[in-house]
């Protein structure tokens, strides 16, 4: 049986820690050491990077993500819009088809197929149910809430809570979590839909619509996933990155982090896709853009050396550190080492936690229960 026991880790190493795996003492900058202090976040330094332009497509299979979602965009509505004008009226589209045309990156584990057109209406009555073009039809009972977005005269999208809602029973806890994450930052990047609302305050109203929509199937894993979405964050990836990093029982981290003090030649500030701003660590995700644009190569090179003078560890993590449960382990371990070298104090697990169990965990600590 796997030994799931939490290690306290934090001051001094824990004797039964295991053995860390090759190259995890090798990212400690010179002179720091368990006891010594962080110094002042006030210290201001800037560098002087080349000028950063957009992510360019680095291959013809793999383009950055927004053009990957802008294309698909593009040919879904497309098909929408036929698929209306055939039927002779406007239609409201749902499910990972309502995802698609407001530029929310799809689960990766959902059981419907993205390749059809997901309709969307309130009752059996009116949901249309058109063979030529073919749609599948979904009822959403609380539709009447729902304030939904006009892509064109002839197409409109479901609200994207209501979608993210609607979606919930097609796919796995985590999924829901990662596209939490990835609706709260495509309702912050569209005026339209923010309205003038700060990221905290865009997830503070989701979190209040969601509990307050009546009962409807897996409003239960959707009130689970909500004690786990966070705002800023700008790839499906980087959630993927802090899930793992809940799991293993480290402390939640910040996202997209602006570290004061820090910024470029150019005055943007410099920020981190998870810290930990207590014990200066975070971690980076890097996409393969990150790797084969020259322009964006140079950008986070510079941005890091910047970290490091600011006396911060900046760990880096890619699509391997996320491929298997030994790799995501790894990266668990790494980054809570270094919060623990610098004073964190965590129950630290040798396996990955489920997220439902950590939300029962929570619960029963709140109530008192053993």
């Amino acid at each position: 049986m796997a030994n799931t026991r939490p290690l306290r880790y934090g001051g001094v190493m824990n004797s039964g820690f295991p053995t860390p795996p090759p190259g995890v003492f090798d990212d400690e900058p010179p002179g720091w050491t368990n006891n010594a202090a962080a110094p002042s976040a006030a210290s201001t330094h800037a560098v002087k990077p080349e000028p950063y332009s957009p992510p360019r497509m680095a291959t013809p299979t793999a383009p950055a993500m927004s053009e990957t979602l802008t294309q698909r965009k593009r040919e879904m509505l497309k098909r929408c819009t036929d698929a209306a004008q055939q039927l002779g009226k406007p239609v409201l589209f749902g499910m990972t088809t309502s995802l698609i045309l407001q530029s929310v990156p799809l689960p990766k584990d959902c059981d419907l197929n993205a390749t059809e057109l997901h309709t969307v209406s309130d009752s059996h009555r009116t949901r249309i149910r058109a063979v030529v073009p073919p749609t599948t039809p979904h009822i959403w009972k609380p539709l009447s809430a729902a304030h939904n977005a006009r892509i064109n005269k002839h197409v409109h999208a479901l609200n994207l809570v209501h979608t993210w809602a609607q979606l919930a029973a097609h796919m796995s806890l985590e999924s829901l979590v990662i596209l939490g994450d990835a609706t709260l930052t495509a309702i912050a990047r569209k005026p339209s839909l923010s309205g003038g609302r700060t990221a905290d305050e865009i997830y503070q109203d989701f979190v209040r619509q969601v509990s307050e929509l009546p009962k409807f199937n897996a409003k239960a894993t959707c009130m689970i996933a909500l004690e786990f979405i966070a705002p800023r964050v700008d790839s499906p990836m980087e959630s993927e990155t802090r899930i793992t990093t809940t799991q293993y029982g480290l402390p939640r981290a910040v996202t997209n982090y602006t570290v004061p003090g820090a910024t470029f030649s150019n005055g943007e500030p410099i920020t981190l896709d998870l810290a930990w701003p207590e014990f200066r660590v975070a971690i980076e995700y890097d996409g393969d853009h990150h790797r084969t644009d020259k322009a964006q190569w140079r950008r986070d090179n510079d941005k890091r050396e910047l970290l490091r003078h600011h006396h911060w560890i900046v760990l880096i993590a890619t699509a391997a550190n996320m491929a298997d449960e030994p790799s995501q382990a790894e990266l668990a371990y790494r980054a809570g080492r270094q919060l623990a070298l610098r004073g964190a104090i965590f129950d630290f697990t040798l396996t990955a936690t489920p997220l439902n169990e950590l939300a029962r965990r929570k619960r029963r600590k709140s109530t008192g229960a053993h």
